[in-house]
């Protein structure tokens, strides 16, 4: 522990980080150091250079596209280091002006001050598994569009497929269809290669996940949360992986919080009013939670599938389960028969769904890494 703290703020890009500091004491001075290189070299030496004999440094940036990298590396030097929720950054009403050197001073005061919001920093390991679901991600939106264009050309040349699509019958109609112009097949083959390809792509990744699984050290709470309806092995995956450790959160309201998946509200005085959600967070996770929630208009039941992956869960990780069941299935009923609209019931199943999930992932210590 140094005699002196310096706070540092940087403001990162993708060739150079503009660096300001901060002396400790609420006048301390507040300066430009100037811009380095976005190396690890250079920020080896900056460490060196400003963090003298004595001296300890508090380093910040804002999270963004440039990953965890500069502050796994100040870390291990051991220097500390957080990267901060942007959308957390207190703003002034009347600032007009931002330039790189402005974003570095202004983190650099904030962090002293005490004012900014660290985000959750993942291990490597964990941030693989979230870079695998990402691509799974990408390969699922790639299917949909090669889908949605051969669609959209059949649909140009009055071709209608009146059943279920993207199944083994759909693809025989698809052989067997004709067209007046010969260069029609040569675009239809090529919409069919470009479905099935993306489609081999999300199918190899998420074989990649259930081999990943069992190495990583959030899979035991993965596995405790196929216990709950609408949730399977990649949805769970990728719930967590976006998440990360849930222990984090001292009460499930803080996740739900986290999420988004709470009212926005606009009071003053004796007015209250409340609106939409306020879609905070992670909109991938809120998707899957959403998505979970439109399982619970059915009637509470452990089908066959549910079952087996309840069965070797402890008991009171699947009562958990079980009570999630009674009570959003009841309460997704009420609700509908209010007359309210399908999807504010369902917001409000997901938000309840989010508490159920804490409380899951809490009954289930992280495995060792």
């Amino acid at each position: 522990m140094g005699d002196r703290i310096t706070y540092v703020g940087l403001d990162v890009h993708k060739d150079g980080i503009v660096v300001a500091l901060a002396e400790d004491g609420l006048r301390g001075e507040v300066r430009d150091y100037g811009r380095i290189a976005n190396t690890a070299a250079a920020l080896q030496r900056l460490a060196r250079k400003i963090g003298q004999e004595g001296v300890e440094l508090r380093l910040c940036y804002e999270a963004g596209p440039c990953g965890y990298g500069i502050q796994r590396q100040l870390s291990a030097s051991g220097h500390g280091c957080i990267v901060v929720a942007p959308s957390l950054i207190p703003k002034r009403a009347g600032d007009r002006v931002k330039t790189d050197r402005r974003d570095a001073a202004s983190l650099a005061r904030l962090h002293r001050a005490g004012e900014l919001t660290a985000v959750w920093v993942a291990d490597a390991g964990h941030e693989a598994m979230r870079d695998l679901v990402r691509a799974r991600l990408d390969a699922v939106h790639a299917l949909r569009r090669a889908r949605q264009q051969l669609s959209g050309f059949l649909l140009r040349q009055g071709c209608h497929y009146r059943r279920p699509a993207w199944t083994k019958l759909h693809r025989r109609w698809l052989a067997g269809l004709r067209f007046e112009q010969a260069v029609h097949h040569i675009v239809l083959e090529d919409y069919i290669a470009a479905v099935e390809a993306a489609q081999a792509r999300r199918d190899r990744l998420t074989a990649q996940i259930e081999a990943m699984l069992p190495n990583w050290t959030l899979a035991p709470v993965v596995k405790a949360l196929q216990t709950m309806r609408g949730m399977a092995l990649v949805n769970a995956a990728t719930l967590i992986a976006k998440l990360g450790d849930l222990s984090r959160f001292a009460n499930p309201r803080q996740l739900m919080v986290y999420l988004g998946l709470v009212p926005s509200e606009h009071s003053s005085g004796t007015s209250i009013k409340r609106g939409g959600l306020t879609k905070a967070g992670n909109s991938v996770a809120r998707r899957l939670l959403i998505e979970a929630a439109w399982c619970y208009r059915f009637p509470a039941r452990v089908s066959r599938e549910l079952r087996l992956r309840q069965e070797q869960q402890p008991k009171p990780i699947r009562e958990i389960a079980w009570k999630a069941q009674l009570r959003l299935c009841a309460r997704y009923r009420r609700l509908a028969r209010t007359g309210k609209p399908a999807n504010v019931v369902t917001a409000a199943i997901a938000r309840e769904l989010a508490g159920f999930v804490w409380a899951i992932a809490r009954q289930v210590p992280p495995a060792l890494g």
